[in-house]
């Protein structure tokens, strides 16, 4: 009897197992029929500036935007080249940032001189001295006062100030920055999709909003400024920074030097998330040759700031500071010379591999990091310092002792009249 009472319970289990997982997938293609038959009416509703409509529009992007790597949702339409959908979402976070863009770099007011000097000018500058009154009538949750009015003093340069008549409250405020972190987190995932990033890496206006938000992490909010990071990382592999000299409409005016300043300006910040992520885009962007005028002119302050990394003892920072180091290192002759040069690079670089980090990846790319750089002659003299630590490391560590083996040969067993002759552990330099 007991084991056909458990049976049962495991049938029933299995039952509920079942039913959960139909309605799962039954949710998963209503989604893409809603989306199919929609898309029109999503961007209809985020153009249209209605708080309901909006909001809306934003929780269904939200749900849609998501998508596993193995969903079955193969066929659906990708949502970045759903026309105008991209420029919707774009409109929402420029409604928020001009909003909250500081009153100090706003545009000045105009001076107006025209009838300056009649009694009657038109602007109403005649009357700018004069105290006007707002009498209302209070709610009735207010304390009723015994002339049951309440009445506010003003001047009259009231009507002339920007943050007059029409100016949105607190909490209007709050609902524009809810919304674009929203749609922010929206283009996030949008970037995901390996389907999306085309249109979005030649949609100019996109990536403007995103590197204008970097430009701002003093001021922007900072869970809206991870997102478009994150998005910029995820598209720089097929990003090209000469779009901003392209021919393509501009509506921010960023340049390619404004965006590498962007870029550097995350890689500075304390905020460990985004330097991290600053530093995993510069080692994605450089892949691209067409990248690469923009940023060798900086390599020295990537340099430095990657070698600081790689002494903070969070383990998420060194590996972003490796892979940055290992594809910035590739590019030329000149960039192996000047993280030689740099202080204490290859002293770090070997801590990591000797630590070790508890990625093998990290301490593979490390050691690899090493060995382009003394196939450069002019760099031995740099690396000699560092002899007995490479011969500890061939010695003790199996992994990478067929790397540090060929480091050794290249330090001390091939000749060069680049360098002047000097004592080695390993032999004689001439």
């Amino acid at each position: 009897m007991t084991h056909e009472i458990e049976l049962h319970e495991h049938s029933f289990l299995a039952y509920l197992m079942l039913i959960s997982m139909v309605i799962q997938q039954e949710n998963l293609c209503f989604f893409v029929t809603f989306s199919d038959q929609n898309n029109k009416k999503i961007v209809l509703a985020l153009q249209s500036g209605l708080k309901s409509e909006i909001l809306w529009a934003l929780n269904a992007l939200t749900v849609l935007s998501f998508k596993e790597k193995d969903d079955f949702r193969r066929d659906a339409t990708p949502l970045a080249k759903v026309p105008g959908l991209l420029d919707a979402l774009l409109q929402v976070i420029d409604d928020w940032r001009d909003i909250a863009m500081p009153k100090d770099h706003t545009k000045p007011p105009r001076v107006r001189t025209l009838g300056a000097k009649t009694p009657l000018s038109g602007f109403g500058h005649e009357n700018i001295d004069k105290i006007y009154s707002d009498t209302t009538i209070p709610s009735d949750d207010q304390t009723k006062t015994d002339d049951t009015t309440v009445t506010k003093k003003r001047s009259a340069g009231f009507w002339f100030d920007e943050e007059g008549l029409f100016n949105v409250d607190d909490e209007g405020r709050t609902e524009k920055q809810q919304c674009a972190v929203a749609a922010s987190n929206i283009i996030r995932n949008f970037s995901f999709m390996p389907e999306n990033e085309t249109v979005m890496v030649q949609h100019r206006h996109c990536l403007e909003t995103v590197f204008q938000c970097l430009e701002d992490q003093n001021t922007e909010d900072d869970e809206l400024i991870t997102n478009m990071l994150e998005t910029l990382v995820n598209l720089a592999p097929v990003l090209d920074l000469r779009i901003f000299s392209s021919s393509k409409p501009s509506f921010i005016k960023i340049t390619e030097k404004r965006a590498v300043h962007a870029i550097m300006g995350m890689l500075a910040s304390s905020i460990r998330v985004w330097h991290c992520a600053a530093a995993e885009l510069i080692g994605r962007l450089i892949i691209n040759p067409d990248n690469e005028s923009f940023l060798l002119p900086v390599i020295p302050q990537i340099y430095k700031r990657l070698v600081d990394l790689l002494s903070v003892p969070a383990f998420d920072a060194q590996a972003a500071a490796i892979s940055a180091l290992y594809n910035v290192s590739e590019v030329n002759m000149d960039c192996r010379l000047k993280l030689a040069s740099e202080r204490w690079a290859v002293d770090r670089l070997l801590k990591v591999v000797k630590t070790p980090h508890p990625v093998p990846e990290v301490c593979r790319k490390a050691s690899m990091i090493v060995e382009s750089l003394v196939s450069e002659p002019q760099n031995r003299m740099h690396l000699l310092v560092h002899e007995n630590t490479f011969a500890e490391i061939f010695t003790s560590d199996g992994k990478y002792s067929d790397t540090f083996a060929r480091i050794l040969y290249e330090l001390t067993a091939r000749p060069s009249n680049k360098v002047t002759s000097g004592q080695a552990v390993w032999g004689n330099i001439n």
